[in-house]
């Protein structure tokens, strides 16, 4: 009797599959994503070990892209620098369609996967800023004491802004938010 073979994907694959798969559908459905990769479920799961975790990976590839596009545009440098990154960043996401649809389909996944270790993209964006941050005390007129309190703060400031309405079920003022950022940039 010979034995099934199993097929192998890397993360890397499947990742990249949950990309299109998502700016396809707005979401994430497992079931539907193996089919496409031509896996079963179980190797699905064996590789990204959960749905939140994929969408993590998922959401922080496109994120990727779309600061990495903001810091390639951003003509000023230092804390202007800085948040002229956030604002181009901020436009992409309230661009993006297939996100914000995700958003108004799966408020409590999406919070967990954004805001929480299970998905851990918060915790890449902050690494990220950091980096950002680094890149802007090259500017000798400033020169922050604490990159990591800053960034965690910065973030959580524009993560209130670009998800208000998830947080709390309104929209929040770009402006008093960039002043927020602006206050923690230019105090660290």
């Amino acid at each position: 009797m010979a034995v099934p073979s199993r097929r192998v994907i890397s993360a890397e694959r499947v990742v990249q599959g949950g990309c299109l798969f998502f700016l396809r559908n707005a979401t994430v459905d497992m079931d539907a994503l193996a089919g496409a990769l031509t896996v079963s479920r179980a190797t699905l799961y064996r590789v990204v070990h959960s749905r939140d975790r994929l969408l993590g990976d998922v959401l922080w590839r496109l994120a990727e892209r779309l600061l990495t596009q903001a810091r390639a545009e951003t003509t000023t440098t230092g804390v202007d620098g800085v948040l002229e990154t956030t604002r181009r960043f901020a436009v992409a996401v309230r661009q993006a369609r297939p996100f914000r649809a995700f958003l108004r389909a799966e408020p409590a996944t999406a919070a967990r996967v954004l805001f929480t270790p299970a998905g851990g993209v918060h915790a890449r964006v902050v690494d990220a800023q950091r980096g950002i941050l680094v890149a802007a005390a090259a500017d000798p007129a400033w020169s922050p004491a604490d990159l990591d309190g800053a960034a965690f703060l910065y973030v959580r400031i524009v993560e209130s802004m670009l998800y208000a309405e998830l947080i709390h079920g309104r929209r929040a003022d770009p402006a008093t938010a960039e002043r927020a950022a602006r206050a923690v940039l230019e105090a660290c």
